[in-house]
């Protein structure tokens, strides 16, 4: 069923429950979130063939459904109804400055930590107390980037379905497994326990990363844990680690933004493990050494 033809009212039932969900309390209880963008929304689509769907529905205003035709037919085409609304309803929903003018309200994604580990995974971002919501996504996007198989969220960050958090991972939220709430301490555990090497990068880490891609020590399965913007990692986080690994600056800068450094981490486990001799190079695959994490393109 394509858009209807009157704008939906700002009163309606589907808009007061949809704006709910600009609250945390209110997305923890219902299980849902909003997606804003064409991006989010087409991926919300993808994400949902084949198992329950993701997308739930969409509201748009009529000048963006018709720039986003093909992604608010394949929208309705997988059974979420569009529903047209004034701008002011769009910008309500978004809550941006220059709202894009589409918000699909989806499922939660998130799975449970103990899949995750059963899977095997060779590269993992753990956002341990990680506050920023634009750095969360940032940080999500990045992992989806370098090729990680899963992200997991411990109970001290920032809420993964928080707006800003979604709209930085830029739809990479709906690409790889992520697991949200979970103790630091027991993350640490589920991940060493399915062979996982942990790491805490920290600026103040007694081994650089240079180092380690020199002693060859970055191939093997990996978890990254990475910290709060402005103070790092706690001690207790850092003592979990099997190591703490700083990245070097070799110019005068004095530190490294989070994304950033999650971004020259990730990667750099990445290229390890491809380049011969590493976890995921073609011999050890060609072998079938451990197994790769089913990439959530709607399983589950």
């Amino acid at each position: 069923m394509g858009p209807a033809a009157e704008p939906i009212s700002a009163r309606s039932p589907r808009v007061t429950a949809a704006r709910r969900l600009t609250r945390r309390s209110a997305r923890g209880k219902e299980r849902r979130f909003l997606a804003e963008g064409p991006q989010a929304v087409r991926e919300a689509v993808a994400h949902g063939t084949g198992g329950e769907p993701t997308l739930v529905e969409v509201f748009a205003t009529a000048e963006a459904a018709e720039r986003h035709a093909d992604v608010v037919g394949a929208a309705a085409a997988a059974g979420a109804p569009v529903h047209l609304a004034d701008p002011a309803v769009l910008a309500d929903l978004s809550g941006t400055v220059t709202p894009q003018g589409l918000v699909g309200v989806c499922r939660f994604l998130d799975r449970p930590l103990a899949e995750i580990a059963a899977a095997r995974p060779r590269l993992v971002a753990v956002l341990a107390h990680v506050r920023d919501p634009g750095n969360a996504g940032t940080v999500l996007r990045c992992a989806d980037a370098a090729g990680a198989d899963a992200v997991v969220l411990t109970d001290a960050s920032v809420d993964v379905y928080n707006p800003k958090a979604v709209r930085a991972s830029v739809g990479s939220l709906f690409h790889l497994p992520v697991a949200v709430g979970v103790p630091v301490a027991e993350a640490e555990r589920a991940l060493s326990g399915a062979g996982v090497r942990v790491l805490a990068a920290d600026g103040g880490g007694d081994r650089d990363l240079d180092a380690e891609l020199d002693a060859g020590t970055m191939g093997r399965p990996t978890a990254w844990i990475f910290g709060n913007e402005a103070w790092g990692l706690p001690e207790e986080t850092r003592a979990l680690a099997d190591a703490v690994v700083r990245v070097p600056l070799h110019g005068r800068a004095e530190s490294l933004n989070l994304a950033t450094a999650a971004a020259v981490c990730l990667y750099a486990s990445a290229r390890a493990q491809r380049a011969p001799g590493g976890c995921l190079a073609p011999e050890a695959r060609d072998t079938g050494a451990g197994t790769m994490i089913a990439r959530s393109t709607g399983e589950g």
